[in-house]
């Protein structure tokens, strides 16, 4: 559990930089725009990188936590050896859509877009380091959802 504590503790720090940069990104927009009445080009792409960042790391985070979208309503009726069995199903449906959809396809993704050398409009960067979040969330939602499945077999 120690590992779990300090890998949250990174991703928070992460996140935190992040939301940091969009706001100072965005500051610096409107700034610019109204201000200087000189937009800056790059500031809408950016902003746009950094929330799908910010989107599918904190995904990651909070499927960490156990604090992702859920109806309860069904589950709190059930007895707790079936709650149990509910929760297992659900914990590996989620490790099977991050395995299959977000690591495979997200290696697949970066790895098409590195090879025909897709770049963004404005900041010029490779798009493959715009989907590499795609992968690294997924990797981390495997490890909590392992986890989190290692705990209900006890």
């Amino acid at each position: 559990m120690k590992l779990r504590a300090q890998i949250d503790s990174i991703l928070e720090k992460i996140l935190v930089v992040i939301m940091s940069m969009m706001v100072i990104n965005v500051l610096w927009q409107v700034f610019s725009r109204y201000v200087l009445a000189n937009p800056s080009s790059f500031t809408d792409e950016l902003a746009r990188y950094l929330m799908i960042w910010v989107g599918v790391l904190g995904a990651a985070y909070v499927a960490g936590k156990g604090n992702h979208v859920a109806i309860t309503y069904f589950s709190e009726k059930l007895s707790p050896p079936n709650l149990k069995r509910v929760q297992t199903f659900i914990n590996l449906t989620i490790l099977t859509f991050a395995i299959l959809g977000m690591f495979i396809g997200g290696v697949r993704l970066v790895y098409i877009t590195l090879v025909l050398e897709q770049l963004s409009p404005s900041l010029k960067i490779p798009l493959g380091l715009v989907y590499s979040v795609i992968p690294i969330s997924g990797v981390l939602i495997i490890f909590y959802k392992i986890l989190d499945l290692k705990k209900q077999a006890q």
